[in-house]
């Protein structure tokens, strides 16, 4: 009997540090000021995945963040910064843009207004605590 509980636990053991080999790490990045956190965060995020490329990452944006992902949107520091090829670069390599669709009615904007790359969700800060606390996203904010 104590064999048996003995290869149990080992069989756990090893169970246990196969999945954690082949953990992914999963991280949210919040924005909900474009103007001063935009092109930083896309920066971070590309910085990001060039040291981890398997890290999955989101990007959840509301309030005033929702700005860069706008058709044809532009640092407005730097003009030259086009952010619909950035977003497509990082879309590419699997992040995931989100906007909350609460930002979208009280601001009077449209779904159609934003470029392809981007999804929806209900509310910005609800999706942050659900990756946060339900599936374990790191939480980072540029």
């Amino acid at each position: 009997m104590f064999k048996s509980a003995r290869l149990l636990a080992a069989f756990a053991v090893l169970c246990f540090l196969a999945l954690s080999a082949f953990a992914q790490d999963k991280v949210v990045y919040h924005i909900d000021n474009a103007e001063a956190q935009a092109t930083k965060g896309l920066r971070n995020i590309r910085n990001h995945l060039d040291v981890a490329p398997d890290t999955k990452i989101m990007v959840v944006t509301h309030a005033d963040g929702v700005d860069f992902l706008l058709e044809g949107a532009k640092d407005r520091k730097n003009p030259n910064i086009d952010y619909a090829s950035l977003v497509s670069a990082l879309k590419a390599r699997g992040v995931r843009f989100e906007v909350c669709e609460i930002t979208l009615r009280n601001r009077n904007l449209r779904k159609d207004q934003f470029t392809m790359d981007a999804e929806f969700t209900p509310s910005g800060v609800a999706r942050i605590g659900q990756l946060q606390q339900r599936e374990k996203f790191a939480y980072i904010k540029p």
